[in-house]
């Protein structure tokens, strides 16, 4: 007469394991897609902006064939610049089932935007030249976005002295062609002489900055993070003690896609 009282009582409780796990999967699900919108910068070239709130310069408008994007949330002031996200218009008349991986230079929305593409990734969503026209006269789409890993085959990392650096007093540099998903969250120089390091300041964007640096050779470690964990990475080359504004030194190393 137990019987059925105890096959219920299993039946809630696989029920039970079901939902749960299926909550849990969710929550973590970091290849699903999200609903929003994009727009584009109306009054570009088919390539991305020169002045981009990372602090990429020229090189943030012709990054990935100039496949390139502002963000709004997805900025988090300036943790995101280099991020990549494969992004798709809804529209099945239009649009590609495949879409365009856009990398971010820049902070911005419009009308409820997470995305102002440049002129280029907007059309790149589209199926034909001609569907691209009609997705340019719409201005606006629907659009599902996630987060996608960059790659950037045959390149180091970069080290891209900013302009504005004044040597020996005073050094601003942006970090170039980071693979992968993680996010640099934190960056240290150190001196290759006496090992001394200290910690950088995000002063804007992808843009790190510290004032009197150590004369000699210099090391740049940085600190990849995500969700499974934080790993330093440190480079092979260090930037040359005579470092010069707007020069660019190769890292000798690269993070695995």
């Amino acid at each position: 007469m137990g019987f059925p009282h105890l096959l219920s009582l299993w039946s809630m409780t696989a029920i039970f394991l079901v939902i749960n796990f299926t909550v849990g999967d969710a929550a973590t699900c970091s290849d699903c897609f999200t609903h929003s919108r994009a727009a584009y910068y109306p009054d570009s070239d088919e390539k991305g902006t020169e002045t981009g709130a990372c602090g990429f310069g020229t090189f943030g408008a012709t990054i990935n064939g100039g496949d390139v994007s502002a963000a709004s949330d997805l900025y988090r002031d300036g943790v995101g610049c280099g991020a990549c996200y494969q992004v798709k218009c809804s529209n099945s008349n239009l649009c590609s089932d495949k879409g365009v991986t856009v990398v971010i230079t820049d902070n911005g929305a419009s009308d409820r935007t997470d995305f102002i593409l440049s002129r280029r990734a907007f059309g790149r969503m589209a199926q034909t030249t001609d569907d691209a026209a009609s997705l340019l006269a719409l201005g606006v789409v629907d659009i599902d976005y996630r987060h996608a890993s960059c790659s950037y085959p045959d390149k180091n990392i970069t080290i891209k002295i900013d302009e504005n650096s004044n040597y020996p007093n005073y050094l601003a540099f942006v970090i170039w062609y980071q693979q992968g998903k993680k996010d640099i969250t934190a960056v240290q120089l150190c001196e290759t002489q006496n090992f001394g390091c200290k910690l950088l300041d995000r002063s804007h964007g992808a843009v790190w900055t510290t004032t009197s640096p150590p004369i000699g050779p210099l090391s740049i470690r940085m600190l990849f993070s995500d969700d499974d964990g934080e790993t330093w990475v440190v480079p092979v080359n260090d930037i040359p003690q005579d470092w010069k504004a707007g020069n660019t030194y190769d890292s000798g190393v690269q993070v695995n896609v």
